[in-house]
């Protein structure tokens, strides 16, 4: 349920509907704009309720009940574009933000080599993963605390904001001493415990979409880390498992669309897991910033052949410098930037 206040409503009227949903044990989350106030009204019992319960009390406007699941997601409760600030970036403005590195950080060269490259190019946050859950267990599970260690080694030489994956609840503190955007990957998407943990360090998230989970679920899924009063949340669409096998993933290209229609939340694009082969990474690439991206997240290594992991679906330094200077130009025919 979602209670809008009347433009300069008091500090004292919003309070008043804050107090009347804690007596009715039920939860409040606040949407303080410049002028205006919502309050949403969390609970599993809030469609047994009247709407007249907090239409009738000082200063509120208007009483709405949002239908879908996600609530803290929906532009019902923030209508305004949310805008993510990570050390001077700004993800979901005008700017197209590009987050770019190897998928694993595997050596100190081979992170610094790739943190410059991208930095050259007009990248702005390095990625690398210091945890890297596999398929197989077999597979390079990554270097862990000493990738985390390199990681902020790099951000020191390049001044890059740095994003990598964390893949476990009680990993969420070090790894947040370490990067400036966690991520939760796709196979951890609804692993509520590790959102609810995430939610409470108030620490930038990405959130990328489950390879079987619908737009639905991945918003609901949202919602943990706002519920726990974390607005620094992005999502990612990294495409989806169909029929399709000529793709690792299939881009599911109309999601950002559908994104852009029903949720406040910046919406970045990871081409190199759809792709799944790095010839196929630029054309996806310019169709999701076509389409409405905030950003895109992409694999680059300094030598592909030697990658431990994922070394097929990402790009050469001069691939990925080409596909810089190529993306401007799309960018700004939709009336953004790089």
């Amino acid at each position: 349920m979602i209670v809008e206040m009347r433009t300069h409503a008091t500090q004292r009227e919003i309070d008043g509907v804050v107090e009347r949903a804690k007596s009715l044990n039920l939860g409040v989350q606040l949407n303080l704009g410049t002028d205006k106030t919502v309050v949403a009204i969390l609970g599993s019992n809030t469609g047994q309720l009247s709407t007249d319960v907090f239409a009738v009390l000082p200063g509120v406007e208007r009483v709405a009940r949002i239908m879908k699941p996600y609530k803290l997601a929906s532009r019902e409760f923030k209508p305004k574009d949310t805008i993510v600030s990570v050390d001077g970036v700004d993800i979901g403005g005008k700017r197209i933000v590009i987050m770019a590195g190897p998928c694993a950080v595997e050596s100190e060269k081979q992170l610094m080599d790739a943190a410059r490259v991208i930095k050259k190019a007009g990248a702005s946050v390095l990625r690398g993963g210091a945890f890297k859950p596999r398929t197989s267990p077999f597979s390079f599970q990554g270097l862990e605390k000493a990738g985390l260690e390199l990681l902020i080694k790099a951000r020191k030489q390049t001044g890059l904001p740095v994003i990598t994956e964390v893949v476990e609840p009680r990993a969420v503190p070090l790894v947040a001493k370490c990067a400036d955007i966690l991520q939760v990957g796709a196979r951890n998407m609804q692993n509520y415990a590790l959102l609810t943990k995430i939610g409470k360090s108030r620490h930038p998230v990405v959130l990328k979409r489950g390879f079987s989970c619908t737009v639905t679920e991945w918003l609901t899924a949202a919602d943990y880390l706002l519920a726990e009063g974390n607005s620094q949340v992005i999502l990612c669409e990294r495409g989806i498992r169909t029929f399709e096998d000529s793709t690792r993933f299939s881009l599911d290209i109309g999601s950002i669309p559908v994104l852009k229609r029903f949720t406040h939340l910046p919406v970045i694009v990871d081409p190199s897991h759809a792709a799944g082969h790095y010839s196929y990474v630029p054309a996806l690439a310019k169709a999701a910033i076509a389409a409405g991206a905030d950003g895109l997240l992409i694999e680059v290594h300094p030598n592909p052949k030697e990658a431990l992991v994922d070394g097929l679906q990402s790009l050469t330094p001069s691939d990925f410098s080409r596909l810089m200077r190529e993306l401007r130009p799309v960018a700004e025919s939709v009336g953004r930037h790089i």
